[in-house]
């Protein structure tokens, strides 16, 4: 049974502008990685999950992401929109999820995708609904395909506030 997700691994091609990109945009604090005899780094999400990032040349995934929650959505939006790193091509334009919660699509330097998110109270600037990346709703596919465990009030999982 699981207790809970220790790291997720993301697959680079440039080691160091991945690296710059999660301690430098994204916040993230470096943390020693082990002594592996290819380029990998570590960073502390919280204090039980972390970030890894491997340097190799592996094909990456169109919509397979993780997905962070942010302290500041509307700053780390405006900074994301500035970059040219808001990708609405997998999962559609930022939206409000319907427990409130906040959801963007980046690509880091590597091309991986990862989603921000807020928590579902959070204060957003109500200029980011009236941006042209926003749409109101949840994202269509268009498969009309509704197999899987759903319901009407879902949520993702927010902890607790410190």
């Amino acid at each position: 049974m699981i207790a809970e997700i220790n790291h997720v691994t993301l697959i680079v091609d440039n080691l160091e502008a991945a690296a710059r990109f999660y301690e430098e945009e994204m916040g993230l604090e470096p943390v020693p990685a082990f002594v592996f005899d290819y380029p990998t780094a570590f960073f502390r999400i919280t204090d039980t999950t972390q970030l890894h990032l491997s340097e190799w040349e592996d094909s990456r995934s169109f919509r397979g992401h993780l997905c962070v929650r942010v302290d500041n959505f509307s700053k780390l939006f405006y900074r994301m929109k500035e970059q040219g790193r808001i990708d609405t091509e997998p999962w559609g334009k930022v939206r409000r999820l319907p427990d409130g919660a906040m959801q963007a699509f980046i690509r880091d330097p590597a091309g991986n995708l990862v989603e921000l998110t807020s928590f579902p109270d959070d204060e957003i600037d109500p200029a980011i609904f009236e941006d042209e990346l926003y749409e109101a709703g949840l994202y269509v596919s268009g498969r009309n395909d509704f197999r899987g465990y759903k319901a009407e009030n879902a949520t993702l999982y927010h902890p607790p506030r410190k």
